[in-house]
């Protein structure tokens, strides 16, 4: 059994706090938190060539990985270190991190090198050069003893080729710890030199070595918590076949009908947008008031988007944001610059979802429609990491069903099954993250299966999600009711936030109806009927409508019905959604006027 880790690298378990009182900087700690003194110890407990650590984002595995590459070095385990990345601008934030504990990583090593120059200790590399040609880095890994960090481990599962480039080339590896910040894939792609093993119903489950995840992490103030403001609205648009549309963003919908209600929410041109843009920086500018450096980060669909909304900030603010595109060959840079400024804002096409540092981002719009628990948690990813207690961060999202289960089930842990007998139970499919990661030209399947036109769309602020409990209700934007959830102090402990937001909707409560006692019936509102008074509208509006047809057809009632559900799917008229009633209202108005 080998002996724990030294006393000059670990300080003592019992000498520590949960977190340290200053954040380091990124993969610099000079003393470790409680938990990567735990997956340290674990580690060597263990004696394993794989070991695989999930540790929620912002909670330090650049640290952990570091330190234990140190101690490895020192006791002449390993003496070269090779770090695999996501994107090339992880690569020099492993570079830069590892040279703060005297790690040598060259994060230029290029194919045509073969091997490191000889200051160097290693060096850091990206999963898609190693899919490109293993064999020059199987032979890096052969030439000494290798330890192989495999961050965000998950990318080794992107492609059939992908992986088995990534078992030729670390195969032959000394040692090799993998590293998860995110939920597993939901699709069935072996992820390498992960193990599994079968659960009870006998399907093969991956095994995860040590786990800290956000609940953990939140409860030992080494992550900020996070509050989910949802926003809803009206949406009209025009469908394929020339028909206009109507619905709620956030009601009782299909999801056909959702996902393009979504999409009108998100175009630049209409007013939900706007809205949400100007809340979102109102919040912004509260939280500066306690921590000056405070940014902000939009997380756009496409290159288009993304520039319509920084103009959009830009009338906002009177400055103009960071826009970071993919494509740019100056985009690590630009990522750079805003870290190190003090400017509010910075638009992205998802190249910063994952594990690019910006440790002063504390309010986000997730204005793109990718919906996987993976991109979805990525994204979150970048507002948690923690500089001192109190900070807390707030993320702008549309009022959607996928969007509001993710936010709720935060610190869920999943791990990768192999074998699957349905359908994954949300539903969704990490190809859209694979795809959005490596090109835009697509910007993801919900702007690829219909074709349509936004017309117009209006935002209301609709409620706060915090650790799995609801806050407040429909307000319109610029209202008292809606400010209750924007002022409050941008300095906040994780265990006031609670009792904060509950005082908050007693408030946003009785301002309401003090304001809608004093405007009297005539006050005119953009918030949606109470469903209930929707639904007993539409199925009155349809059942008239039957009438009429029968008796022009000289059909009964219920043959009329029955045609209606064959035509356009879904329930009986009792169970049927406002959108399912909708649609059979539009065919009957058709067939009536013709």
């Amino acid at each position: 059994m080998r002996e724990p880790v030294s006393a000059a690298t670990i300080i003592v378990e019992s000498m520590l706090s949960p977190s340290f009182p200053q954040r380091a900087p990124w993969g610099t700690a000079n003393k470790l938190r409680a938990w990567q003194q735990e997956a340290l110890e674990r580690y060597f407990e263990a004696e394993q060539r794989d070991f695989l650590v999930a540790a929620t984002p912002g909670a330090g595995k650049t640290t952990f990985a570091l330190t234990l590459a140190v101690e490895l070095m020192r006791s002449g385990e390993v003496n070269r270190i090779i770090v695999v990345a996501p994107t090339e601008h992880l690569k020099t934030q492993w570079a830069d991190a590892a040279a703060k504990v005297n790690i040598r990583l060259d994060p230029r090593f290029r194919n045509s090198h073969w091997a490191p120059a000889r200051h160097y200790h290693g060096a850091v590399v990206t999963y898609a050069q190693v899919a490109a040609k293993s064999s020059v880095h199987r032979h890096l890994t052969e030439d000494a003893k290798t330890l192989v960090i495999l961050d965000e481990v998950h990318h080794g599962g992107d492609a059939l080729s992908w992986g088995d480039a990534i078992r030729d080339a670390y195969g032959p590896a000394k040692r090799r710890l993998l590293l998860s910040g995110t939920p597993f894939r939901s699709d069935t792609a072996p992820i390498p030199f992960v193990e599994y093993h079968p659960d009870e119903s006998g399907a093969r489950i991956s095994r995860t070595d040590y786990s800290y995840g956000y609940g953990r992490a939140l409860a030992d103030g080494v992550v900020r918590p996070v509050l989910f403001h949802m926003y809803a609205g009206k949406m009209r648009w025009r469908s394929s076949s020339g028909d206009e549309l109507e619905t709620h963003l956030g009601q009782d919908n299909t999801k056909d009908v959702t996902s393009q209600a979504w999409r009108t929410a998100l175009d630049p041109e209409g007013e939900w947008m706007p809205a949400v843009l100007s809340a979102a920086d109102r919040r912004l500018t509260e939280i500066r008031h306690h921590v000056p450096d405070a940014g902000g980060l939009v997380l756009a669909t496409d290159q288009t988007v993304a520039r319509a909304y920084a103009k959009i900030l830009h009338s906002i603010t009177g400055q103009q944001p960071t826009v970071v595109l993919s494509d740019d060959a100056s985009a690590s840079e630009r990522i750079e610059k805003f870290s190190e400024s003090n400017a509010r804002w910075m638009v992205a096409v998802r190249m910063v979802s994952e594990g690019v540092d910006v440790p002063r981002l504390a309010v986000g719009v997730y204005a793109t429609s990718s919906s996987t628990p993976l991109f979805f948690a990525q994204a979150i990813g970048r507002f948690v990491r923690a500089r001192r207690r109190g900070e807390a961060a707030s993320v702008f999202l549309p009022q959607v069903p996928v969007l509001m289960g993710l936010a709720n089930e935060m610190d869920k842990q999943r791990d990768h099954a192999l074998d699957r007998q349905s359908a994954d139970d949300d539903g969704l499919d990490d190809s859209l993250l694979e795809s959005a990661n490596r090109e835009e030209d697509s910007s993801d399947a919900l702007t690829q299966e219909f074709s349509y036109q936004a017309l117009s769309s209006v935002a209301h602020f609709d409620r706060v999600v915090f650790e799995g409990q609801e806050f407040g209700q429909l307000a319109e934007p610029g209202t008292p009711e809606e400010e209750e959830f924007i002022g409050f102090p941008g300095l906040l402990e994780p265990e006031h936030v609670h009792e904060l937001l509950m005082q908050r909707q007693t408030r946003q409560s009785r301002l309401r109806e003090a304001r809608e006692a004093s405007a009297g019936p005539t006050e005119t509102t953009t918030l949606p009927a109470p469903l209930h008074r929707t639904l007993k509208e539409q199925r009155q509006l349809l059942n008239s409508l039957v009438g009429l047809y029968a008796r022009q057809k000289g059909e009964p009632h219920g043959a009329v019905h029955a045609e209606l559900r064959r035509i356009c799917g879904g329930p009986a008229v009792a169970q049927a959604t406002v959108t399912q009633l909708q649609s059979r209202i539009e065919v009957l108005r058709k067939r009536v006027r013709s």
